[in-house]
C-alpha cells in the first residue's frame, strides 16, 4: 500500500469554492427540515447554534466535480453545481444508512435519527435528494442556449448514479442474511453502492462544461474505479479502523454481519479458520470477544490482504482511465493526487 499522504490542496480549494453554494442550497429547505440538514453537515449544533470550524466529511466528491470541469477546459465554478448536487446525494444516503444500520454516531457526533427520530431523519434525507436535482437543473438557467441541455444531461447522470447506488445498497442489505457471498458478487454490489456516485462526481463537472463524450466517459471510468478502491479501504476500516479516525467502533461491519470484500474473500477460502468464521458470522448478538476473534479469522484467511490488493489494483485502473483521456495536464496531476489520497486513508 502507498504511504499515507496529507489532504491534497485541491480538496481544500474545492470545499472553499462549493461551501457557500451548498449552504445557500440548504437554506432553501423547509423550516422543518433545514435544522436537521444543517446539523448533519456540521454547520449547526442540535440547538441551531453555528459550529465553528469544518465538521463535514473528506470532501473528495466535490473536489472531483470541480476538477472534472477544469480537466475539460472549463472554469472551476462550472463544476460547483455538480459538487453541491453530489454532496447532497451522498449525504442523503448517509442519513438513511445511519437509520438502516442503527448507528447512533457519525463524525464523533450523534446521528440525525438519534436526536430527532427515524421519521424526521428519513424526511431530511429525502429532502436532500430532491434538492440535488433542483440544483443541477437550475444550473441551466441563463442566456446560454446550451446550458439547459448540459444541466439536463448532468441531472440524468446523477439520477442514474443514484439509482445504481440505491440498488447496491439494497444488495448490501440482502447479503447480510446470506451465509456467504462470492467476491465477484461483492465487487458488483460495491460498484453500485460506491463506484456509481464517485463516477458521477468525477464526470459531472465535465458534463456541465460541455466536454466531448469520450472525455466524460473516461472521467466516469476513473471515478468508478476510484470508488471501488475507496470502498476496499472503507471495508478495511470497517473492521480494523481506529475509532478515533472513523468515528465508529472497530469491527462494526462484523457486528452488522456485512459481507464486505475482506469478509467475503475470507469466507471463500477453505479450512478450519473459514469454517469458524462462518459459524461466528451466523450468530446474532456477537460478544466483543467474538468480534475480535472474527476479525483475527478474516485476517488469517487472507481477507485483509485481498482487500488491500484490490484497492491498489483499482487505483491503477483509475489512473489508466485518466491516461486515456485528453485532459488539461495540470488538472490530471491533481486528479491523480486526489486518487492516491483516497487509497491511503489512516487506520
Amino acid at each position: 500500500m502507498i504511504p499515507t499522504r496529507s489532504v491534497p490542496e485541491v480538496i481544500e480549494r474545492a470545499r472553499d469554492l462549493a461551501a457557500p453554494a451548498l449552504e445557500a442550497a440548504l437554506d432553501r429547505l423547509s423550516p422543518e427540515v433545514r435544522p436537521l440538514a444543517r446539523y448533519h453537515f456540521g454547520l449547526d449544533d442540535e440547538h441551531g447554534n453555528p459550529v465553528e470550524g469544518r465538521q463535514g466529511g473528506k470532501g473528495v466528491r466535490p473536489a472531483l466535480s470541480v476538477l472534472s470541469a477544469e480537466a475539460a477546459g472549463g472554469a472551476a465554478e462550472t463544476g460547483v453545481p455538480g459538487a453541491v448536487a453530489v454532496e447532497l446525494v451522498h449525504n442523503f444516503s448517509l442519513i438513511h444508512d445511519d437509520v438502516i444500520d442503527n448507528d447512533k454516531e457519525r463524525r464523533h457526533r450523534p446521528t440525525v435519527w438519534a436526536i430527532w427520530g427515524v421519521g424526521r431523519a428519513v424526511i431530511a434525507g429525502d429532502a436532500l435528494l430532491a434538492l440535488a436535482q433542483q440544483v443541477l437543473l437550475e444550473a441551466g438557467a441563463g442566456d446560454d442556449p446550451m446550458a439547459g441541455a448540459r444541466s439536463g444531461a448532468a441531472a440524468r447522470c446523477l439520477a442514474d448514479a443514484t439509482a445504481a447506488m440505491i440498488a447496491g445498497q439494497a444488495l448490501d442489505m440482502a447479503f447480510e442474511s446470506l451465509p456467504g457471498v462470492g467476491v465477484d458478487s461483492c465487487l458488483s454490489m460495491e460498484a453500485g453502492k460506491t463506484g456509481a456516485l464517485l463516477g458521477a462526481a468525477a464526470s459531472l463537472g465535465s458534463v456541465l462544461a460541455g466536454a466531448p463524450t469520450e472525455t466524460t466517459n473516461a472521467l466516469r471510468r476513473f471515478g468508478v474505479e476510484l470508488g471501488l478502491a475507496f470502498q476496499a479501504i472503507d471495508d478495511l476500516l470497517g473492521i480494523w479502523g481506529d475509532p478515533g479516525q472513523t468515528g465508529k467502533p472497530s469491527g462494526n461491519d462484523i457486528r452488522q454481519h456485512k459481507k464486505t470484500l475482506p469478509i467475503s474473500a475470507a469466507l471463500a477460502t477453505e479450512g478450519p479458520e473459514a469454517e469458524e468464521l462462518a459459524g461466528l458470522l451466523g450468530r446474532d448478538g456477537l460478544t466483543e470477544g467474538e468480534v475480535v476473534r472474527a476479525a483475527q479469522l478474516v485476517e488469517l484467511c487472507g481477507g485483509r490482504t485481498r482487500a488491500s490488493e484490490e484497492a491498489d489494483k483499482r487505483l491503477a485502473s483509475a489512473l489508466l482511465a485518466l491516461e486515456s483521456a485528453s485532459l488539461v495536464e495540470s488538472v490530471r496531476a491533481e486528479l491523480v493526487d486526489v486518487a492516491r489520497f483516497v487509497v491511503t486513508r489512516q487506520f
